[in-house]
């Protein structure tokens, strides 16, 4: 941690420092066993740390996941010497960083976004403060959005759409009582009258329509999880649905398949997410319709 020689001002009974001579020939006048001492020691207790410390209190009040919250206290407890301010107090001029500190400099900009609120936005701005990488598993935004959508597509129908759903297991052990292994949970069940007649499973990847590559991108490993997926839940259409992009063209992707040895087809589909919201679930009405060949009602008020 970075330490810095800090003025400090006390009664002593032995001189250590400067002598203060006007508190000791005025306050301390009448106590010649104590000396008034101006001196300096390093210490801990820092502008720059009573900051640091500061953001670790805010941190901590919206810290949700065990592990975070484990490394904010063992962050708290290595900050024990350091005083605890308020942040309307917080002494932002006093920072100075020089070369005894410069490595906390990023920490030290981090800490200030976060204290003064100053929260970063997800678009550009050639004049915004400098702020940090922001990394999201777009797989699960993708996938989220996704379902938000769909199930706004077929509000007011016979059609329900759920998340996550099924959890239906692959396997089970020999024996009488034999436990089951390897549950699946389906992206998205599109259902009627209780029976699913679809499943979609969202993929977050670039797919693309080369002659050379029969399989145009999409994963072996996908096309046996929708297989399985089509077997365990009887479901006679099962999708692997992909972000579109210039690549594939200017229409949406909806190639289909039938899954031999069975009744069952798999559509690789992919969704333009450049439009506005409306026109996403235009296109997912479009593709669950089409797909289950049972579209009456989807759509509709």
């Amino acid at each position: 941690m970075p330490r810095a020689y800090l003025a400090q001002e006390n009664d002593l009974p032995a001189l250590r420092g400067r002598l203060n001579i006007k508190r000791q020939f005025t306050t301390l006048a009448v106590r010649p066993d104590r000396l008034a001492c101006r001196y300096d020691v390093l210490s801990a207790d820092t502008a720059l740390l009573r900051i640091m410390k500061a953001c670790v209190v805010l941190l901590r009040h919206y810290a949700r996941a065990a592990d975070t919250l484990r490394r904010l206290n063992e962050l708290r407890s290595l900050l024990v010497e350091v005083s605890d301010v308020p942040l309307s107090h917080l002494p932002w001029s006093q920072v100075r960083i020089d070369r005894t500190n410069n490595r906390w400099e990023t920490l030290y900009n981090l800490a200030r976004l976060l204290l003064k609120r100053n929260w970063q936005a997800t678009h550009h701005e050639s004049l915004a403060q400098h702020g940090i990488t922001l990394l999201f598993p777009m797989n699960d935004l993708f996938e989220a959005y996704i379902a938000a959508l769909a199930k706004r597509a077929v509000r007011g129908t016979k059609w329900t759409v759920r998340a996550q759903a099924g959890g239906l297991y692959c396997l089970s052990e020999d024996g009488k009582e034999g436990k089951p292994r390897f549950q699946t949970r389906p992206d998205l069940l599109i259902e009627r009258d209780r029976q699913t007649v679809m499943i979609i499973d969202t993929k977050w990847k670039r797919i693309g329509l080369h002659p050379e590559d029969t399989r145009s991108g999409v994963s072996q490993a996908d096309v046996y999880q929708m297989m399985a997926y089509a077997r365990l839940y009887h479901c006679p259409q099962v999708m692997l649905l992909y972000p579109h992009h210039a690549g594939l063209g200017a229409k949406i992707l909806n190639a289909g398949y039938r899954i031999l040895a069975g009744e069952e087809r798999l559509q690789v589909a992919s969704v333009d997410l450049v439009p506005d919201e409306a026109a996403i679930v235009e296109q997912l009405i479009h593709l669950i319709a089409i797909n289950t060949h049972r579209g009456d009602g989807i759509g509709a008020p």
